[in-house]
């Protein structure tokens, strides 16, 4: 990875995306430090303190929801939209056209992701300003000038996060959204990681604990890593072969090929899904004054939903509460298999093999081929659900044995190993291209 980073730099157009990249991010960082005018900021921050669900939330805005800048919505919307329009491709026939369509509809499709955007803002923030206007953080008082000022201003942060997002893709090194989510949460990292030290190894007063506490973080840390690129780069390769034919006077086809199958063939998707479905309810009873206790039913709903509760081996009546990990697995595992519903279909891949004469070696093509890719995906969906859930689960039980409460966890670190592997792979594929270029010339 760091001769792929190397060789990047010594080329002028690769170095000129990668600084073009880094001075985005950089801006996305000086913003998020940016405050929303309207806003008391000093009684936000207690009463953030005062609410359970929102750590999250504030990882994935790199800090900037606890602060109140004008990103605190940050790419959310645009993640949402572009997941809502996703799955309307599957209801509505003109949007999965569309989706088919090349680059035309594919230009269509996220035009229309840029406005469903800019809606989802507006509502996020009209819903965000009534909270705040109910719970008195607005200086001022509940005024319509304070609810312009402050929906427009995170809508305008919002928008202009998908704008930058674009242009890294288009004009930087790629993957704008996912960079941008990758620099927000490594932004956290440092504060986790410092919390974590002054809990294992500066309180303790036994040079045994500290060393333990040490010796622990580092193989949470490691072993998580290797799982998530284990993860990423596994794959089942299924053998194509085509049959060869006549084209004017020559012989052509006869070639073996493969479809290369990922084991997590949707990504951190079930993950982001999982747990914001989780936290969206604990998030939203904060909003309404109702902590995540064991007094009322509504309080023992948010105690049930809330990852920081779970996984308590020292008393068991809130180790009862460890309930709510049963139900973020199944979540994960039934949204495994409905993204990769989405993203792959075995029918259509089938088809197009019968098309160009390639057939799976012991498959006839047609109806056993998608039955076989079906059967085979299935198998291959169920080991990425499991090996996701194992990645999730190890730092919420490390929390909760250890009380080591930090933002990052599973999800995160899924997302920054994920990105890092797939930019570096990205450099990779146009120094090659750079390198026959330079060939085909010579």
């Amino acid at each position: 990875m760091f001769d792929t980073v190397k060789n990047a730099f010594k080329v002028k157009d690769i170095r000129s995306k990668l600084l073009y990249t880094l001075m985005c991010l950089l801006i996305v960082r000086i913003g998020c430090a940016f405050p929303v005018p309207g806003i008391d900021h000093g009684y936000f921050q207690l009463w953030l303190s005062q609410r359970d669900g929102l750590g999250f939330l504030d990882t994935l805005t790199g800090g900037s929801f606890s602060k109140m800048s004008i990103f605190a919505l940050n790419i959310g919307p645009y993640i949402t939209s572009s997941i809502v329009v996703q799955l309307l491709t599957i209801v509505f026939p003109k949007l999965e056209e569309l989706q088919k369509d090349g680059e035309t509809g594919r230009k269509k499709i996220a035009e229309i992701s840029r406005y469903l955007t800019i809606a989802l803002a507006v509502i996020e923030s009209i819903a965000l300003v009534i909270g705040f206007g109910n719970s008195g953080t607005l200086e001022g008082g509940f005024t319509f000038t304070n609810v312009a000022i402050i929906t427009l201003s995170f809508t305008a942060g919002s928008a202009f996060l998908m704008w930058l997002g674009e242009r890294i893709t288009e004009k930087g090194i790629g993957n704008g959204i996912s960079m941008i989510l990758l620099v927000n949460i490594v932004a956290t990292l440092p504060n986790d990681f410092s919390n974590l030290v002054k809990m294992f190894v500066i309180n303790p007063p036994a040079v045994v604990n500290k060393v333990l506490g040490v010796v622990g973080i580092a193989a949470v840390v490691i072993v998580l890593v290797v799982l998530v690129i284990l993860l990423q780069d596994a794959q089942r390769k299924i053998p194509v072969q085509y049959a060869k034919k006549i084209q004017g006077r020559k012989m052509v086809g006869g070639q073996g090929s493969f479809i290369p199958l990922k084991v997590n063939t949707a990504g951190v998707i079930p993950v982001i899904f999982a747990s914001s479905l989780m936290q969206t309810p604990v998030i939203l009873m904060s909003f309404m004054g109702v902590k995540a206790e064991r007094t009322t039913f509504a309080s023992k709903i948010a105690y049930l939903l809330s990852q920081d509760k779970w996984f308590n081996f020292d008393n068991w009546g809130e180790f009862k509460y460890t309930l709510g990990a049963l139900i973020y697995v199944a979540l994960l595992v039934i949204f495994a298999y409905f993204y990769t519903s989405i993203t792959f279909n075995p029918m259509e891949v089938a088809n197009n093999m019968k098309k160009q004469g390639g057939f799976i070696p012991g498959i006839r093509p047609g109806r056993p081929t998608t039955e076989y890719l079906s059967k085979v995906l299935k198998y291959i969906v169920f080991i990425g659900a499991v090996m996701l859930t194992i990645i999730s689960l190890i730092p919420l039980v490390f929390s909760g044995a250890f009380k080591a409460y930090v933002s990052f966890g599973g999800t995160s670190i899924i997302i920054i190993a994920g990105v890092i592997l797939e930019t570096v792979k990205q450099v990779d594929s146009q120094l090659l291209v750079r390198q026959y270029k330079g060939f085909l010339n010579d």
